[in-house]
């Protein structure tokens, strides 16, 4: 078996496997916040006729590859490659990565924070592919990769869905027959718990307050979008539920519908369950209600240009957002701080001014100027003195999960 000591200080390769594509970013890890991103990229089509694979060095102009990828094994070995390379890459062998954090979508009721990988694990990881079918099974196919490529190194687990349960069972619970939670484990689990506890940990320190002591409601808004109640350090409520699928309009999902509505559709189209699956989370959202794209950016020019299905998307986006801040600042008698992060709650001026116009209840004193001045970036945008703070703030989900394997793996010896 191959040598692996482990240090404290260590290179991590994160890495995030979607069904045909790979994800991954290695970090020299010195410490918790002491850290360098020494290279990231993208695996696309894996398993088609001609995949894509994106390299870049930090610092460095991207490098960008065509060949055939026929699964996340080769894939891997292809991004093995990469790092090693003479020109683009950052290590002089693999034996330098000491372990290996993989973002894992679904933990189900099994997992309340990362793990290192053994043999129950990953046992109760597949478990959880019969609720998450999209997501787990692709990320199981890295984990085995990982193994059969380097045997022997320790590699962690970070799951979407782990920081969310410490929801209260009122919250999690859907009103349905008892008997399907307890037979199917049908409940709400949340996603991108990873990012919702990184900003909100990120804002307290910025901030100087302990996040024990705060109510904070997170936007993650992008493609996908998720709001949570953080309440005591905790998460205590999240829209997404059972699947991604569930709260606010989305890039191609449709967010809260009547199911009977759904099933409405299906009997008068002649759809399967798989097709009205399908049309919910690929065919609506932005996509499906404007016609247009699922992409906020071109919903924004069109919108500009006047295109009045855009608009309208814009604006059901941003009264869900606000419907939720509303909804959670009253379960929570309050609240201190609003953090918007993601694609769009990072970048999108226009969407953060127009929800924040309507939390003057709340007493968020808008600072308009902070927000048309800043984009991409970390930013306070209410006015010194707001009782409720509102902030800007860049998530970075793979620093969560190396810190993880960090914590998790230090220490470890495999002779």
């Amino acid at each position: 078996m191959s040598c692996f000591i482990i240090s404290m200080k260590m290179k991590v390769l994160v890495l995030n496997c979607g069904s045909s594509s790979l994800k991954y970013q290695l970090l020299d890890m010195r410490s918790e916040d002491d850290y360098e991103l020494k290279a990231k990229g993208l695996v696309e089509r894996i398993g088609m006729d001609m995949s894509v694979l994106t390299h870049r060095k930090t610092g460095a102009d991207k490098y960008v590859v065509e060949m055939p990828i026929t699964d996340h094994k080769v894939a891997i070995s292809c991004v093995f490659k990469e790092l090693l390379d003479g020109n683009h890459g950052v290590i002089s062998s693999v034996k330098e990565i000491e372990a290996v954090g993989h973002r894992v979508a679904h933990g189900g009721e099994f997992f309340t924070d990362s793990v290192l990988v053994d043999a129950d694990a990953e046992k109760k990881i597949e478990a959880c592919c019969e609720i998450a079918p999209l997501h787990n099974p692709a990320n199981l196919l890295g984990i085995r990769a990982v193994a059969e490529l380097l045997p022997g190194i320790p590699q962690v687990a970070a799951f979407d869905t782990s920081f969310h349960s410490t929801m209260p069972d009122y919250a999690y619970l859907y009103a349905l027959p008892y008997e399907y939670y307890e037979k199917y484990k049908v409940r709400r689990y949340g996603f991108h718990g990873t990012s919702h506890k990184y900003v909100a940990e990120k804002a307290c320190r910025m901030l100087g307050r302990r996040m024990e002591d705060l109510k904070i409601i997170t936007c993650h808004l992008g493609n996908g979008s998720s709001i949570t109640a953080i309440q005591n350090g905790k998460s205590i409520d999240t829209s997404m539920g059972f699947t991604p699928l569930e709260g606010l309009i989305m890039g191609t999902r449709s967010g809260n519908v009547d199911p009977g509505a759904v099933a409405y559709i299906q009997e008068k189209e002649g759809m399967t369950a798989s097709e009205m699956n399908t049309v919910l989370n690929k065919k609506s959202g932005f996509l499906g209600l404007s016609g247009i794209s699922s992409d906020c950016r071109d919903l924004t020019d069109a919108a500009d240009a006047g295109n009045e299905r855009a608009k309208l998307v814009l604006k059901k986006l941003a009264y869900d957002i606000m419907k939720y801040i509303g909804a959670y600042s009253a379960v929570m008698d309050g609240v201190d701080l609003v953090i918007f992060t993601g694609g769009i709650g990072e970048n999108n001026r226009s969407m953060r001014r127009v929800v924040c116009e309507h939390l003057d209840f709340l007493g968020v004193e808008f600072d308009y100027e902070a927000n048309d001045r800043v984009s991409g970036e970390d930013v306070i945008l209410t006015k010194p003195g707001a009782k409720t703070v509102v902030m800007a703030l860049t998530t970075n989900e793979e620093l969560v999960i190396a810190r993880d394997t960090m914590r998790l793996a230090g220490g470890i010896k495999n002779n």
